[in-house]
């Protein structure tokens, strides 16, 4: 009865005053919206979990907008190492520590085996060729796909690419002479490091080279895997977390994912038709795809392998070309780093061997410990992709539900001072003195990176002959911490600011006759 008496009421004002009836509305409905969304947030914590509260609808999203993981690092020196945040109403668990990691991520592997399906990156940008492995949720066809990707980068596989390896580094060298005019002219490396991790991803999956960074093919494909990299953020996509925003027409940044999404369709059917068409004429090289292809056992759909191929580039392109290029800015500041690798190099190759062994397998102590150094204070994929719980999972004595999201922050755990005494400095040497401590970089547990062989022998080699080749002399001060450095605060990879550096040859001669070899 009070219902009816209600909408009589109702119904009678809009009749008698519209305009005062409108206006009415459009206020109450808004504000009758927020507090409704608010007792929904407010219920869908997770109890007995501490965190920073955040705004109306947004939750912390407005906080973490710009340098997530430090935003999260700091957080933990308030709530503690592991607490929640929400991203519009969705809480989230963020995981700040070595030990919690451990923990949670070590002790609930297969309970934390899923990612979670993300608006823009999963049901735009990913509708026609699929996810990489790393950010699909569990299923049958990802345990197949893992597999085939164990398979082609475990150890054996790994040593079987070397003479890959040894080709990319060597062209890579020769381009830093050669653009760098021995030294004469100042670069910035960018190109050449992504024409390095582009042609070794090529080449181990298709069976192609690019041999030179002046190649349509490299410009579309190093254009179009960068965008695609910004839909993979887990802060950069507000229409992720609020679904409002998804009814924009307008939005420029659905038009943007689509466009790149084409994009990359053209040129993954490109690349298999031409490797289709060399398997007919019997004339194709070894690789990855063309090897499953033929494998009579293999239960891979052509979905699933590309997959496997996506991954391969996406990986190259983000991690290591980033992680090179910061790198390479930082060592051009510390000359005394450099001196001392240099002679850990020659110690055992001698001067007059500029290129170094491609077999070596990280035998040089000092240089090894370089990479996982590099590895360690950049962390250039800041915040591990996050994952999603398949089953409930207990963290001291409080429940976390069946489908709660995970973020490992791995630049949190990396900069621990309960592992590292020092975390902020940049020090080779702590790999000596702790050998066996933890490294996030590429992840822990059942979802950690299946290509970390491949990357630390391809960052091995590339530090090897880079370092042992040239000089590495800075054009200007630059502030290489990886934080104030950082070019793009918002990115899911964390990218340094634009330099050029002066790559002078330490014996030319030496140099060329390598080269011509």
């Amino acid at each position: 009865m009070a219902i009816a008496i209600a909408l009589y009421l109702f119904q009678h004002s809009v009749i008698n005053t519209p305009l005062l009836s409108l206006t009415v509305f459009s206020i109450v409905v808004p504000i009758l919206y927020v507090v409704i969304n608010e007792f929904a947030r407010a219920s869908s914590r997770i109890s007995g979990l501490e965190g920073p509260r955040g705004l109306p609808l947004i939750g912390n999203l407005a906080q973490i907008r710009k340098n997530a993981a430090e935003q999260y690092r700091i957080w933990s020196k308030t709530y503690g190492p592991v607490y929640q945040i929400q991203l519009g109403n969705i809480p989230v668990i963020v995981v700040n520590s070595a030990a919690t990691a451990k923990a949670l991520f070590g002790q609930n592997a297969q309970a934390l085996s899923s990612r979670p399906e993300l608006y823009t990156f999963h049901k735009i940008v990913s509708n026609t060729a699929g996810t990489t492995i790393g950010t699909s949720p569990y299923s049958e066809s990802l345990k197949r796909r893992r597999k085939g990707a164990a398979s082609a980068l475990n150890r054996p596989s790994v040593e079987s690419y070397m003479s890959h390896l040894d080709m990319e580094s060597r062209a890579f060298v020769e381009e830093l002479y050669k653009y760098g005019n021995s030294g004469e002219r100042p670069l910035d490396p960018m190109a050449m490091i992504q024409r390095l991790s582009l042609s070794l991803s090529l080449t181990l999956n298709w069976g192609v080279r690019v041999a030179s960074q002046e190649e349509d093919l490299f410009t579309e494909i190093t254009h179009v895997e960068e965008e695609i990299s910004k839909f993979r953020s887990t802060t950069g996509n507000l229409q992720d977390y609020i679904p409002l925003l998804r009814l924009n027409p307008f939005s420029n940044n659905s038009k943007i994912a689509k466009e790149m999404r084409s994009r990359r369709d053209k040129y993954l059917i490109a690349l298999n038709r031409d490797l289709n068409n060399r398997m007919g004429k019997g004339i194709h090289k070894p690789c990855i795809q063309a090897n499953v292809i033929l494998d009579k056992d293999s239960k891979l759909s052509s979905e699933e392998l590309t997959s496997i191929s996506l991954t391969m580039l996406s990986g190259g392109l983000d991690t290591i070309t980033t992680l090179v290029a910061w790198s390479l800015g930082l060592l051009s500041q510390r000359q005394d780093i450099q001196d001392k690798a240099v002679r850990a190099i020659r110690e055992m190759y001698g001067q007059n061997q500029p290129l170094c062994d491609p077999a070596d397998d990280q035998k040089c102590a000092y240089v090894a410990a370089l990479v996982r150094e590099c590895l360690r204070y950049f962390t250039v994929l800041r915040l591990a992709l996050p994952r999603t719980s398949i089953r409930d999972i207990t963290y001291n004595g409080i429940v976390v539900p069946k489908g709660t999201m995970f973020f490992l922050n791995s630049w949190a755990c990396n900069m621990d001072p309960e592992v590292w005494h020092d975390p902020e400095e940049f020090r080779p040497e702590r790999w000596f003195e702790q050998p066996d401590a933890p490294i996030f970089t590429y992840g822990m547990g059942y979802r950690m990176c299946a290509g970390s062989l491949l990357a630390n022998r391809e960052l091995y080699l590339v530090f090897m002959r880079t370092l042992n080749s040239f000089r590495i002399e800075p054009l200007c001060e630059a502030d290489w911490h990886p934080v104030r450095g950082n070019s793009d605060p918002t990115s899911l990879v964390a990218i340094p600011r634009k330099y050029k550096v002066r790559f002078i040859p330490r014996d030319e001669k030496a140099l060329l006759t390598a080269l011509l070899q």
